[in-house]
């Protein structure tokens, strides 16, 4: 094992032979290209690189540690659709019941159809709202979906995905409210999080707030390419997304956007995308695993530019954007966050940052730490 010690601003461990991690974390502090992050990776349930370094604050005066919270936003959207699968396991829904046997409401304008496991790969066709609505909806998950519910699709639902970056986690937040008497935050942290200390949450408790990382927004705007409605409803108008950052955004529970985590939990719990297993316990039932991984569809997205490989509220690895291996299972949050699960080379890893960069998905600097992680193995 290699421990750092606040070595040019790091702190942390690799195991043994995984040296060229720390050494491209390293390089990042030193070419400016953070300010504050962490990578970790496990190997077959074992940890073997969990890095942080730089500062929580915009000042520079707090240094961020293994303690330090960030949100990951749609690095989230995995973690909720475990939550998805742990009730499947438990007979509360189906990845094939339609949205609308759960959520009569839902049926709207021919969305009577729309399966549980198609709203979470993004073939809805409600990826936001093309009439202006209240930006605070968003902070009002029942509010903000009974809003939703109406809405007319901007494509047959079922025929292409089309990103819906927020409404998403209200579908999946819903979903859990009409089947449980508990939240899908409340279901994370009760049944997962707390009983392996994992250090994640979607919905924040005010008393760790302070322990969270300020956020450097992008000092330029992504590339959606040709503005379209999708894009429009998902992205691009004033009323598309809550203002983020604040003690109710923080506290409430958004599953497509606003888990708060360190890099050592985000990996732990995408490591579950392996064999359904956290700290040798076994979360997901080998029938729930794979539908997490099964294939919905494969093809240009009608929000983001890529050709996208969505699995269940997954995406597979068709881009490479996680590593060498196309199996492999990730998600992209705004800015560069990242997770990963590789099933054939039994490794998970997570990539969390505050500079936030313009990339969709694809960060460089988390597909630099991911391959210095493979030329390890």
């Amino acid at each position: 094992m290699s421990v750092f010690e606040y070595q040019d601003k790091v702190m942390g461990w690799v195991a043994s032979g995984f040296e060229r991690v720390a050494d491209v974390f390293l390089r990042h502090f030193a070419d400016g290209l953070e300010h504050g992050a962490g990578f970790a990776a496990l190997r077959d349930g074992e940890v073997v690189v969990n890095l942080t370094g730089g500062h929580a604050d915009r000042a520079g005066e707090r240094a961020w540690t293994q303690e330090t919270l960030v949100p990951v936003y749609s690095t989230t959207k995995p973690i909720a659709a475990i939550v998805i699968a742990m009730l499947a396991d438990r007979g509360a829904l189906s990845f094939d019941d339609p949205v609308s046997r759960l959520w009569p409401e839902f049926a709207a304008h021919g969305k009577d159809r729309v399966t549980v496991a198609q709203a979470l790969s993004h073939q809805a066709g409600v990826p936001g709202f093309l009439e202006p609505i209240d930006p605070a909806l968003w902070l009002d998950p029942p509010a903000l979906a009974a809003a939703l519910a109406p809405l007319q699709p901007l494509w047959p639902p079922g025929t292409a995905s089309g990103y819906h970056a927020l409404t998403y986690g209200y579908i999946a937040g819903e979903l859990v409210r009409r089947v449980s008497d508990r939240s899908l935050g409340a279901i994370l942290r009760e049944d997962v999080c707390a009983p392996h200390d994992v250090d994640f949450w979607i919905g924040l408790p005010d008393s760790e707030h302070p322990r969270c990382a300020d956020i450097l927004r992008p000092k330029a705007l992504p590339d959606l390419g040709a503005v379209t409605d999708a894009k429009r409803a998902a992205f691009l108008s004033k009323w598309a997304a809550p203002d983020r950052g604040g003690a109710q955004w923080r506290r409430i529970e958004i599953p497509s956007a606003n888990g708060h985590g360190t890099a050592l939990s985000v990996a732990q719990l995408y490591g579950v995308l392996i064999d359904g297993a956290l700290d040798g316990a076994q979360i997901l039932s080998r029938t729930a695993l794979d539908a997490l991984k099964t294939r919905r569809i494969h093809g240009g997205d009608l929000v983001l530019p890529f050709d996208l490989d969505w699995r269940t509220g997954v995406l597979g690895n068709s881009n490479l954007f996680f590593g060498p291996n196309p199996e492999t299972l990730g998600h992209a949050g705004w800015g560069g966050s990242c997770g990963f699960a590789d099933a054939q080379a039994r490794v998970s890893g997570a990539y969390v940052m505050n500079r936030q960069s313009n990339a969709l998905m694809g960060d460089a600097r988390a597909r630099a730490l991911i391959e210095a992680l493979y030329a390890c193995l």
